[in-house]
Order: C-alpha cells, then sequence, then structure tokens
C-alpha cells in the first residue's frame, strides 16, 4: 500500500517560494518501508525520501521490529498551487496470532510538516525551527535548517488494518505444513535417486 500525504500551505504558502517541502512521520513498527524498493522508486524519480535507521530488516516480526523515522520529500500539486504531495509505498509485518480478530490495527499520526528555504529568509511569525539533520534536497549534500509548520489537520491519524492469524489454527498449520515438507521432500528424493547420476 502507499502512504498518501497531501498538505496545504494556505496563506503560509505564500513565503514558501523555492522552498523544499517535506513530511516527518514516525512509522510503527507495525509497518516498514522497503530500502530496496524505496531505491529504486528514487533512481527513477518518482519518490524521494531519507529513513532513519536506513538499515531495516524487513523479515523481523512486529513484535521485534522497533519505530522508524521517515522525512518525505514532496512535490507541489499540479491541481492546486500551494499544495503539495507525496506516496510512499508502505509493507504490514507479520504480527503474532490474534485471538479473536483477524485483523491487526496499526495507528499512524499524523505527519509534521517541514520546510527548507535553503536560499530564502522566513519571517519568525510563520516559522520555527525544526531539529532536522537532512539535506534540504538530493541535491545538497551537507544538512540545512527546517522549519516546522503549524497547521490545522485533516486527520490526526490513520489505522492500517493488517491480517493475522488466529490461535487456534495453530495446530492445523503446524500439520500442513509439516506434510508439505515430508511430501515435497519425498518426491524431491525419489527425483534424484531416478534421474540422478551417482559415481
Amino acid at each position: 500500500r502507499d502512504l498518501l500525504v497531501r498538505v496545504e500551505l494556505g496563506a503560509v504558502g505564500e513565503h514558501a517560494g523555492g522552498c523544499t517541502v517535506a513530511a516527518r512521520t514516525r512509522l510503527p513498527p507495525g509497518i516498514y518501508v522497503d530500502p530496496y524498493e524505496l531505491a529504486s522508486l528514487q533512481q527513477h524519480n518518482l519518490t524521494k525520501a531519507v529513513l532513519i535507521p536506513d538499515v531495516i530488516d524487513v523479515e523481523a516480526p512486529e513484535y521485534l521490529a522497533t519505530n522508524l523515522l521517515v522525512l518525505l520529500y514532496m512535490e507541489p500539486d499540479p491541481g492546486c498551487s500551494r499544495c503539495f504531495r507525496a506516496a510512499l509505498p508502505v509493507h504490514g509485518r507479520y504480527h503474532r496470532p490474534a485471538e479473536e480478530s483477524e485483523e491487526a490495527l496499526v495507528v499512524l499520526k499524523s505527519p509534521e510538516v517541514l520546510v527548507c528555504c535553503c536560499d530564502n529568509r522566513l519571517s519568525a511569525e510563520c516559522w520555527k525551527p525544526a531539529e532536522v539533520e537532512a539535506p534540504c534536497s538530493g541535491k545538497n549534500v551537507g544538512p540545512c535548517q527546517w522549519y516546522s509548520i503549524t497547521r490545522k489537520l485533516a486527520y490526526e491519524e490513520s489505522t492500517l488494518q493488517v491480517p493475522v492469524g488466529l490461535r487456534q489454527h495453530s495446530s492445523l498449520v503446524c500439520v500442513v505444513t509439516l506434510l508439505a515438507t515430508v511430501l515435497c521432500s519425498s518426491l524431491i528424493l525419489a527425483a534424484v535417486c531416478k534421474y540422478g547420476h551417482f559415481s
């Protein structure tokens, strides 16, 4: 699924000409961003983001994973002069089997909107400095000064439903897995004995 972020700067957008707009969001352990998929998207200029930490265990289950901080660079929205948007593919992690519900809920807080104006001076009334160490854009090597925007939220948080297994099915799953493993191993062994060349 894609995490879609859209921001309308309103009157504040008048001061943001030539600036970079980004959304800083903290992903809970229940979801993650695949760094290889992100690298491929960035190579084709389809998205731009910074992951903190940049090393992610994509195979870790939800109960062994940690939060992930994402700085997602946004592009101007063609349909709105003061709007910016971005999309980031996210994936659900494996959760522990549940007792009753077949879905686990992952709550995603609304992102913080940041602006970086490397060549412009911003009025102090509209902006407050944010503690972010990241380049203003892909062209900058060193970190720039980011500013946080106080804004009205359309949604305080979003909820993602991740399918999970039920504990009562664990015995059935174990038996079926064992039978499938024995059957496949037998077929492989039979094929090796029939067509294999032994010296």
